[in-house]
């Protein structure tokens, strides 16, 4: 393997062992495609330099608890956000555009939707564009250019921009908690605003959240999302309760496994 492969192998690994905190090498082999063997004689140095820890056949990021809250909401929930972004890879096919908003749970769809090709994403979030930005044939658009500190999101007005100048076949949009009536709430108007750029010029929306986002929740968001339409999807990983049919009456559920 030359050394230019193992330096962007290496950039990939550091990415989404940061993303998820802690991995093995079998998983980080099936998400990034490669073979064990490849992801420990590339992480073998990159042990030596400090960029990461091995502890126990598991790869561990080496980032400080105070870099979160990105990094730390990567964490809660993963397993249902993997199944989530799995499933959504499945709507998701080669040469679709979409739109991918900021969310924890968008982070693990930009990562399964590596597998995809020629695909056309705008995004306001720099993790998921620096995710899908690299793979031949993607075209990515950067939606800002001002960056959040605490998880590289842009809002400001060039970000809406570049939102509103595109066509696309879906958009992948989260929330915070979902209300049995009001649907789908935030904590930020800046995240009402970009959902509705997205929902405005997309086919198709998708709505991506795991099964605690139907719990009550200590500081409840109090923003709804925009009006989602008939035919758009709900992807999560649990059949909602009957309580909330009202809020989600019209939308295409699906459970992922």
């Amino acid at each position: 393997m030359q050394s230019r492969s193992l330096s962007k192998y290496s950039a990939e690994i550091l990415r989404t062992v940061d993303m998820l905190g802690t991995v093995s090498v079998q998983e980080l082999s099936q998400i990034l495609g490669v073979s064990d063997q490849t992801i420990r004689r590339v992480t073998r140095p990159m042990a030596e330099r400090g960029d990461l820890s091995k502890v126990h056949g598991a790869l561990v990021s080496n980032k400080s608890a105070l870099d979160p809250p990105f990094l730390s909401r990567m964490s809660v929930n993963r397993d249902a956000k993997v199944a989530i972004a799995s499933e959504v890879a499945q709507i998701i096919q080669d040469g679709d555009s979409v739109a991918i908003d900021t969310g924890s749970t968008s982070a693990f769809i930009a990562q399964a939707l590596r597998q995809r090709k020629a695909l056309t994403v705008v995004t306001n979030s720099a993790f998921v564009a620096s995710t899908l930005a690299m793979i031949p044939g993607n075209n990515v658009s950067m939606a800002g250019t001002q960056l959040r500190d605490h998880d590289g999101a842009a809002f400001d007005r060039a970000a809406f921009e570049v939102i509103e100048r595109m066509e696309v076949d879906y958009c992948v949009l989260s929330a915070s908690m979902v209300h049995p009536t009001k649907a789908f709430l935030v904590h930020e108007q800046c995240e009402v605003d970009i959902a509705s750029a997205m929902m405005d010029n997309a086919k198709t929306a998708i709505m991506a959240v795991d099964a605690s986002k139907f719990q009550p929740q200590d500081r409840r968001p109090a923003l709804r999302q925009p009006a989602f339409k008939e035919g758009d999807m709900l992807v999560t990983n649990a059949a909602p309760g009957a309580d909330f049919d009202v809020a989600l009456k019209g939308l295409n559920i699906r459970v992922a496994g």
